[in-house]
């Protein structure tokens, strides 16, 4: 896999301060100071080269991409292993709380999962290796900087996923609008726990949901009978902390 581009300032702060490895930050001259002094003092804190540049190479760089003057340029994303995501929960006395994507292929809507996660705790994201958004430069954006705290696995396959999860004590809980009971007030999310949603038109694929422990749903009580995969997941996450919180 090839570099990574990482744009906007939260996105490249972040990136900084976490230790994410990155190789060069572009600047556009005409950005406002104020903004670019905080990255310019991380940047040269970490060694990191900075080069200020026009404006509209930055739009050349990462194309329809809102950078907001700031460019870097990073290792690949590293992935983390589902064993080591479990491992963090233990580390820190938490029943594990994952996420599981089922074929999310809208960045946008990956960003904004990554970003609810780590608001509310997730110890991390696992995604499928085909047919789903990988962390990307929008991604990142999008998450406005969750993507370098929130750990995301990648794994070959999601159905065996779950089986490997299930044997390790986690209770696995799929979203479907066809369940019965709700997600809300379900003493299911105090342990340990994966919650599972689905693609955004499709919802989640049969053999996914046959591997679940139990379905919930959202309830609705407008006339339109679905919300987009990013809220969906983010009233859930929600649900999770709240039922911790309790």
């Amino acid at each position: 896999m090839e570099e990574e581009w990482i744009a906007g300032k939260h996105s490249v702060i972040e990136a900084l301060r976490s230790g994410r490895t990155l190789n060069k930050v572009w600047i556009a001259d005409q950005a406002q100071k104020h903004l670019t002094m905080p990255i310019i003092a991380e940047a040269k804190k970490a060694g990191v080269i900075i080069q200020q540049v026009d404006k509209r190479k930055l739009d050349q760089m990462v194309p329809g991409i809102q950078h907001q003057g700031v460019v870097a340029q990073a290792a690949p994303y590293e992935y983390a292993e589902v064993a080591d995501i479990l491992a963090s929960a233990q580390e820190k006395g938490e029943p594990p709380f994952l996420v599981l994507l089922d074929e999310i292929e809208d960045p946008h809507n990956l960003g904004s999962i990554l970003r609810t996660a780590d608001c509310t705790g997730a110890h991390g994201v696992i995604v499928p290796k085909r047919r789903s958004a990988q962390v990307t430069a929008t991604v990142s954006k999008t998450s406005a900087g969750a993507a370098e705290y929130v750990p995301v696995a990648r794994v070959s396959n999601l159905a065996q996923t779950i089986e490997e999860l299930k044997e390790a004590g986690v209770w696995v809980v799929g979203t479907d609008i066809r369940a019965t009971e709700s997600v809300f007030g379900n003493g299911v999310f105090t342990g340990p726990v994966a919650v599972v949603i689905g693609n955004e038109g499709k919802g989640m694929g049969r053999l996914v949901r046959e591997k679940c422990d139990i379905l919930l749903k959202l309830p609705m009580a407008g006339q339109i009978n679905s919300l987009n995969a990013s809220v969906a997941a983010g009233v859930v996450m929600y649900e999770v902390l709240r039922s911790r919180k309790a």
